[in-house]
């Protein structure tokens, strides 16, 4: 049932971002903001979590999972740290994946040969 759960969020998430390109003028860097700033405000408020139990991996490999990511990272962070959390929680709580998204944007790069249209 996990993966049927993981599954049908995913999908939601995906339907409802690509209804909001089809019906209405958002641009898609827009859409994506939006469902990073929605992660982290329904982390905030405590919703997120009992999602992404619930979904696994359809809630927290969208970008709203992101957005859960780095309010969690803050908030580990204010904790040990106090108000320098703020600054660093997010990007320590991201570091692995961040950088796993720029090595091997590296390596497509290096392997792939652009052509013109």
């Amino acid at each position: 049932m996990q993966f049927l759960y993981a599954f049908l969020v995913g999908g939601a998430l995906c339907l409802i971002g690509q209804l909001w390109i089809d019906k209405t003028s958002l641009t898609p860097a827009r859409i994506l903001t939006g469902y990073v700033v929605a992660g982290v405000i329904l982390s905030a408020v405590g919703l997120y979590g009992y999602l992404a139990d619930f979904a696994g991996a359809g809630a927290t490999v969208p970008l709203s999972g992101f957005g859960h990511l780095m309010a969690g990272g803050v908030r580990t962070a204010v904790d040990e740290q106090g108000a320098a959390g703020i600054l660093t929680g997010a990007l320590t709580a991201a570091a692995g994946g961040i950088a796993a998204a720029v090595a091997f944007s590296l390596l497509a790069a290096l392997v792939s040969r652009p052509k013109e249209k």
